[in-house]
């Protein structure tokens, strides 16, 4: 699984125009699933996300947590983070997660989330969506399964 998170003031996600998930301070998170993927990976995946200091203190560093500052948490999922841009000039998708693991393993992701204090709003999973962020920082991470140990 691969993960952009953002560090925002606020953000949301729109369907056909109207707002279905809406957070203040938070991380805005872009979620995305590969054919590989497990409930394991997930799970590691939401607790390292979930517990990332990169708030900034009294100090103006990055020490603080997102329980730390009350923060919320907007998940959308985003299978574009498996394209394949490396031939041609149309990307492939062929390195994303079928919806049969996919969607499981997104609302599985959600389910984390408020296992670990974090009702997460959200977007709904293979809708055309406008998503609107108001980065701060900015602070945006990169997170991938593959990586972490």
């Amino acid at each position: 699984m691969k993960a952009v998170v953002t560090r925002v003031n606020a953000a949301s996600v729109s369907i056909d125009g109207s707002v279905c998930g809406r957070i203040g301070k938070g991380f805005l998170i872009l979620l995305g699933v590969a054919p590989e993927d497990t409930p394991e990976k997930c799970r590691k995946l939401a607790e390292k996300i979930l517990g990332l200091r990169v708030f900034r203190d009294e100090n103006d560093k990055m020490n603080l947590s997102l329980s730390d500052v009350g923060g919320e948490v907007l998940v959308v999922s985003q299978f574009t983070l498996y394209g394949d841009v490396s031939h041609g000039r149309r990307p492939s998708f062929i390195g994303a997660g079928k919806p049969d693991i996919a969607i499981p393993l997104y609302e599985q992701f959600l389910s984390e989330c408020e296992r670990l204090g974090f009702p997460a709003q959200h977007g709904e999973f293979g809708a055309y969506m406008q998503v609107a962020s108001e980065n701060d920082g900015p602070v945006t991470l990169i997170v991938d399964t593959n990586d972490l140990k």
